[in-house]
């Protein structure tokens, strides 16, 4: 297959086209190397596929025609992979309109083009975040999400909105993938588990946001990945469906599993719940797992030291 991966230099993106490259797709990545984190670290990330016969990388903007049709017209693109997106609940607080505009118009504009092109297939990476503070638990695709607690998640809840106005009016097969908080090598410097490893490399005090007990589904990325590969062979109509690991980690325990594999004791600066945070996530994977064979394997207790040792391996 050919597959046309948005966002394919960030942390996710990169390791999908690991994936895709070495089974014998051919890939083109579009990413537009935005500041909100180290150029460098997104081309380290893409360095060992530069090499590679069967994959390129186009350097240009989701909301831009031209650099769109340079990505389609690479080759002939039978499927779409959209990652890419502004990323992070408390920075939308920040941004709201670029927010939508990069998000939202992005998406839509893919959109487009895959209509310019003649692509019919997408996979879309949304997120856990349009559940909000939903309190029934697990969190099911068929639970009303609408009510969102952040920019961040508006935008995701609308670009799930605006595919399936697209497969309804011009009949594109789109999988919408709600991913719940994702970790492991390549991690973005900004969030959590990568930030706090920093933070306690370096001696400093861990900022906690109310008393700890808050929760996560905490995903390595290598079962999004699988989840994201069953999807891309499956996909058909349109349909949602959470990636998880179905269990969830106070706040305080990732914390202590984060020094124990440092080394470390963890000292705590404790501060208010920060606006837009939600209390938990909690996938049910059933759909996922009855629909898309999607099997997470990878616990927090052995994804948390697998990430510490690329830590320590890429100086942090």
């Amino acid at each position: 297959m050919n597959i046309l991966v948005t966002g394919g230099a960030g942390f996710i993106g990169s390791h999908l086209c690991e994936k895709l490259t070495a089974r014998g797709d051919r890939v083109v990545a579009l990413d537009n190397f935005d500041p909100f984190y180290a150029h460098s670290l997104k081309e380290k990330n893409v360095a060992s596929l530069r090499i590679l016969k069967n994959f390129s990388l186009v350097e240009g903007d989701i909301r831009s025609n031209a650099d769109l049709d340079l990505a389609f017209g690479a080759g002939k693109i039978d499927a779409v992979v959209h990652l890419a997106a502004l990323a992070g609940v408390r920075p939308s607080i920040e941004e709201p309109a670029r927010y939508q505009d990069v998000n939202v118009g992005g998406t839509t504009q893919i959109l487009e083009a895959m209509r310019r092109h003649g692509v019919k297939k997408m996979v879309f990476g949304s997120s856990s975040s349009v559940y909000g503070n939903n309190e029934k638990v697990p969190f099911a695709e068929d639970d009303p999400v609408d009510h969102p607690i952040s920019p961040y998640a508006a935008t995701k809840k609308a670009c799930e909105l605006m595919c399936h106005a697209y497969h309804h009016l011009f009949g594109l097969d789109i999988f919408c993938l709600r991913f719940f908080t994702v970790y492991g090598p390549r991690q973005r410097p900004d969030l959590a588990i990568h930030k706090f490893a920093r933070i306690l490399r370096e001696g400093g005090s861990i900022p906690m946001f109310g008393d700890g007990t808050t929760r996560r589904d905490y995903t390595y990325v290598d079962d999004i990945v699988q989840g994201v590969l069953a999807a891309l062979e499956k996909v058909a109509g349109y349909r949602i469906y959470n990636l998880g690991e179905s269990q969830t980690t106070e706040l305080r325990e990732l914390i202590r599993l984060i020094a124990a594999s440092l080394g470390v004791e963890a000292k705590i600066e404790r501060l208010p719940l920060q606006a837009g945070d939600v209390e938990q996530t909690y996938a049910d994977i059933s759909r996922a797992r009855s629909e898309l064979g999607y099997r997470p394997t990878t616990k927090v207790a052995e994804g948390i030291p697998r990430f510490i040792k690329w830590f320590r391996e890429n100086g942090g």
